[in-house]
């Protein structure tokens, strides 16, 4: 029986090697490694890195063993990117690419490039996915239309360095809604390697929390307004967030999951105590 409960299982990317973490390579593969045979493993996905750090990661990979190490490949270079690293994958004994990440970076034209995008992970894609990340300016809706249209799942950016990459409440519910309402998967990064909405006490930051995302997902699937998703992610009391999700039945649960399917993080160790603190998982 897996001490992780079904709503938080393999719900943390990762992402060891980005920042602010800025993990070592080798230090970073190594440490995943260890994440994987612990008592707490399926909370951890997959491990998140650049096509540019994908030879290098395998390599580790191949000296730490054993076995292939699961992989998501943030794509630097555009769509001309994507083949490569999905072809490397499939020669590959020491890494498995389970899917892409591509940025739009085409503001003007977003749909455009989101077709472009999608048009060479129909070329190249077999069992791997592919999350697009088209922001949150200009036409994005449009944009999110032909990800919906090829099938393939779309990537939030929830915070960064700076402090307008933090999107707010409204425009994280707006996203959540939009994705439900063309049946597209989506995943996180950045910023949201905490439970609960909080100001980080170094940056002045304001973070949403993932248990915040997980249940403005549950809320809208269950038929919510826009304003109870926003006021849901607007939460910082944590007693009260816990005791909502402690209440989701596994069913619920899977539901969430089917949509919002991770997170990454440069830390998985924090997460991992946030959900021990709040009682919602074992201490091991």
């Amino acid at each position: 029986m897996s001490t992780v409960p079904a709503l938080f299982r393999h719900l943390v990317d990762d992402a060891a090697m980005f920042p602010p973490g800025d993990l070592p390579l080798t230090e970073a593969v190594a440490a995943h490694r260890v994440h994987r045979q612990s008592a707490y493993a399926d909370l951890v996905g997959v491990f998140v890195c650049t096509d540019e750090d994908l030879m290098k990661v395998a390599a580790e990979a191949a000296r730490t063993g054993p076995g292939p190490l699961e992989v998501t490949v943030v794509i630097t270079g555009g769509a001309g990117g994507i083949e490569p690293a999905v072809r490397y994958g499939d020669r590959s004994t020491d890494v498995e690419v389970k899917a892409v990440e591509v940025r739009l970076r085409n503001e003007d034209d977003l749909s455009r490039n989101a077709l472009r995008v999608v048009r060479t992970c129909d070329d190249c894609l077999d069992e791997e996915n592919a999350f697009v990340e088209i922001g949150l300016d200009g036409a994005w809706e449009r944009a999110l239309d032909v990800v919906a249209d090829a099938g393939y799942a779309a990537k939030l950016r929830t915070g960064g360095l700076d402090a307008s990459l933090f999107p707010t409440e409204g425009q994280v519910a707006a996203f959540i809604t939009a994705c439900l309402d063309r049946e597209v998967a989506f995943k996180c990064t950045a910023g949201l390697h905490n439970a609960v909405r909080h100001t980080a006490t170094d940056t002045g930051f304001e973070h949403h929390g993932f248990l915040n995302v997980l249940l403005a997902t549950r809320a809208s699937l269950d038929g919510a307004a826009q304003d109870e998703l926003a006021a849901l992610l607007a939460s910082r009391d944590g007693d009260a967030l816990a005791a909502r999700a402690g209440e989701l039945t596994e069913d619920q649960a899977a539901g969430v999951r089917r949509w919002f399917t991770s997170f990454g993080s440069c830390s998985i160790d924090e997460p991992r105590h946030d959900l021990t603190t709040l009682k919602l998982m074992e201490a091991v």
